[in-house]
């Protein structure tokens, strides 16, 4: 592990604030990374906190930095999706608060070795669990071109998809694509001049698409909620910072889910379907990044924290 891991957390103040409602607790990070908002969690309470993440090298990282909180801290490698199977084999029964912090990590991008950026010359990985059997190179060599498609056009909202699929598969088909740079190039030269004065590289949406299925992103978001609110005490909270619209869009949409009760045509006299809210929202509207933050850290630019309470 390197002595420079560093990932810059966002909205430290506002999670802080809208988490902790029980001083002494027991809290949930479920994407622990640089553990920046778990330094920040113990830091205010005498709280016992469960770290998870499915990275090995931030755990490692984590449990050096919160070693000074000693046995207020219990560090798991997990997916955050099975947060529930991690408190059941903890005996812990119910928690004051979760935090999920989507998305990719700064450490992540910065590290080469990794694979996930076009700003390094790296093998094709993208994997969060360096444990895990699927990378970008097999995504990228071996997914169907139909399927390869879909990704780049659903998780990356590519308008260009089709385009810089046919060159990938044109490409693939005479060597396989092993490097960061080898796809940016590949996906840079298949789209036309005229839109290619985006102020990001043309293969940003191309590489979030790809990093997304390698780790399953979004399918993971959903089950980690639901766990997160079955795990939560009444009046605990969950808050999800997510970093581009998918993730948002699934966060709103399953807080405004379990937000509702009964759904039964207003045409019945009584309720029969006996759904009772579990949620109740905290925030009406994402929050975002003060611009003194943005100004800062750049990347906080587009982050947005939900929170809600369970009932």
């Amino acid at each position: 592990m390197k002595d420079d891991f560093f990932h810059e957390p966002v909205m430290v103040r506002e999670v802080v604030e809208m988490l902790l409602t029980n001083r002494q607790g027991v809290y949930v990070d479920g994407t622990i990374g640089g553990a920046g908002h778990a330094g920040a969690i113990l830091e205010n309470t005498n709280a016992f906190l469960v770290g998870i993440d499915r990275d090995e090298e931030a755990l490692l990282f984590a449990e050096k930095k919160l070693s000074r909180f000693g046995k207020r801290k219990v560090l798991v490698q997990a997916n955050f999706a099975e947060l529930s199977e991690v408190l059941k084999k903890l005996d812990i029964k119910k928690v004051d608060g979760v935090l999920f912090d989507l998305g990719v990590s700064s450490r992540q991008l910065d590290n080469p070795e990794r694979g996930f950026s076009f700003n390094y010359d790296a093998p094709l990985d993208m994997r969060m669990n360096r444990g895990a059997k699927l990378s970008a190179y097999d995504v990228v060599n071996g997914f169907e071109q139909s399927e390869l498609e879909r990704i780049i056009r659903s998780y990356g909202e590519e308008k260009m998809a089709a385009r810089i699929t046919r060159a990938i598969a044109k490409k693939r088909q005479l060597a396989p694509i092993e490097k960061t740079t080898q796809l940016a190039d590949i996906v840079a030269g298949a789209i036309p001049a005229k839109f290619k004065g985006r102020k990001t590289h043309p293969a940003t949406k191309t590489f979030q698409a790809i990093r997304i299925a390698v780790n399953n992103e979004l399918d993971n978001i959903k089950p980690g909620i639901a766990g997160a609110v079955e795990a939560l005490k009444s009046g605990g909270r969950l808050c999800v910072i997510s970093f581009h619209s998918l993730e948002d869009r699934i966060v709103k949409n399953e807080f405004k889910s379990m937000a509702g009760g009964c759904t039964c045509p207003k045409d019945i006299p009584y309720c029969v379907c006996q759904r009772q809210a579990k949620l109740k929202p905290v925030t009406t509207k994402a929050i975002k990044s003060s611009p003194e933050e943005i100004k800062h850290n750049p990347r906080a630019r587009s982050a947005r924290l939900r929170v809600a309470q369970r009932c």
